[in-house]
């Protein structure tokens, strides 16, 4: 081959990538987004809606079942997740779990189904059942059976079911390979929920529970094991993330003994860190030096760590550059936004904001007037942050010097699932249905 179409061919392959990057932007492709911060970089979301008027509601889409799962969007199509009962319903079983507590009963089997739909029109392109069973688990009240979100890569959409199976599907909804990695024993019956992560062909699944916990890394493409590493953790609910730092991938996932860094092509631990309280639910967020992870169970807990350095065990060390342990995150994830950290004090309506990079109040602590208890995680794009509670009131604030309440918009269903934004959309799962909001 020539010099010359050598150099074609490597214009193209980089003009390739540098095209899907530049899609993964446009999208919403995994649970937190394209950066797995929380923000959507190209996003520009309405500021207002009113269900009881119509206004900047899109389309309302009735779904199957019940699911917490964030929708992932990719061009034209969204993707989730439902738990669908079916057949008669059974005696009524409680929770066997120890300690368990608000959980509901087993009283049917269950459809464990992925969807896409049409983003112009909101239809249901298709539908497929992946499992039929009946659970061991109903899991907590507040819960569902389809808590973790699906991730795509454009090509193909990967989905977690945890006890009930992973799956790698085609864009028409086929199944393309599957993996089973048995029942999972989750913290008083109360359910799972870690999402599956992909980073280049690398698709990754967290295992925390009750019983023997690991992290598993896979080849995308065929579902190949390409390591698993026991941890030396209990149940968590937190999704991993990957980012790249000093020229390598890192795989970072919270749990209660240890936050850890893990190299992503080996399994290796390359630092660990403990500080965290139980019950970690908060997925961590990094700007690719400095990564922050919060708890608020028993203990409340949020730590800034640096990178650069970071080896073996560095708890107390300087590599913590900053931690306070009043008024941390629970349920929702922190949002990283321009150098500034937002989030939620437990699963309440109070938002503070500080300095990444230092720790320092910018400005704080702001009360959320008529927000209430929050399950999803906060959202940003366009200079708003979007903060919906359970009710299916969303709270926008600006990302100015001085935050301050821009609207207070209320839909007509209960959301525990956190919102997805793509290009002028937002997307909100709530109990019964999906909204597509734009102007």
């Amino acid at each position: 081959m020539s010099a010359t179409r050598l150099l074609v061919l490597a214009a193209v392959v980089v003009a390739a990538e540098f095209a899907a990057a530049g899609e993964s932007a446009t999208n919403w492709p995994a649970w937190r987004g394209p950066l797995a911060t929380g923000v959507a970089p190209e996003g520009d979301p309405p500021l207002v809606w009113d269900e009881a008027d119509g206004t900047n509601i899109r389309w309302k889409t009735p779904l199957p079942g019940r699911g917490h799962s964030t929708p992932i969007v990719w061009g034209e199509r969204i993707f989730l997740t439902a738990a669908i009962p079916f057949g008669p319903a059974l005696p009524a079983r409680p929770s066997t779990a120890p300690g368990n507590h608000d959980n509901l009963p087993v009283t049917h089997r269950q459809k464990f189904v992925a969807l896409a739909i049409e983003r112009a029109s909101g239809k249901i392109v298709w539908q497929v059942a992946l499992r039929e069973a009946l659970p061991h688990e109903q899991g907590h009240q507040t819960g569902s059976l389809a808590s973790a979100s699906p991730v795509t890569d454009g090509e193909r959409v990967y989905v977690n079911f945890g006890s009930f199976g992973l799956y790698c599907l085609d864009l028409d909804g086929g199944i393309v390979w599957q993996a089973d990695f048995g029942p999972m024993q989750s913290l008083h019956g109360h359910g799972e929920g870690s999402s599956p992560v992909l980073y280049g062909d690398t698709l990754i699944v967290n295992w925390d529970h009750e019983g023997k916990s690991f992290v598993v890394a896979l080849d995308k493409r065929t579902g190949d094991e390409r390591w698993k590493i026991d941890r030396r953790e209990v149940t968590s609910w937190a999704t991993p993330i990957v980012i790249e730092h000093a020229g390598r991938a890192q795989l970072i996932i919270s749990g209660t003994s240890r936050i850890r860094g893990y190299d992503l092509a080996s399994g290796k631990v390359i630092w660990e860190c403990g500080g965290l309280s139980a019950n970690v639910v908060a997925s961590p967020v990094s700007d690719g030096r400095m990564v922050f992870a919060g708890s608020s169970y028993d203990k409340r807990a949020l730590l800034a760590i640096d990178l650069d350095g970071a080896q073996g065990d560095i708890t107390g060390t300087r590599r913590v550059v900053w931690s306070r342990t009043r008024g941390t995150p629970y349920v929702p994830s922190p949002l990283l936004y321009d150098g500034k950290l937002y989030y939620l004090t437990h699963y309440q309506g109070i938002l503070t904001r500080v300095n990444g990079a230092s720790g320092e109040d910018q400005p704080g602590a702001m009360r959320l007037e008529g927000i209430g208890n929050i399950y999803a995680s906060p959202v940003a794009a366009a200079g708003r942050i979007y903060v919906t509670d359970l009710d299916g009131v969303t709270a926008v604030v600006s990302h100015g010097d001085v935050p301050r309440i821009l609207a207070i918009n209320r839909l007509k269903e209960p959301i525990a699932a956190s919102a997805a934004i793509a290009g002028r959309d937002l997307f909100l799962r709530g109990e019964k249905s999906l909204y597509r909001l734009a102007e």
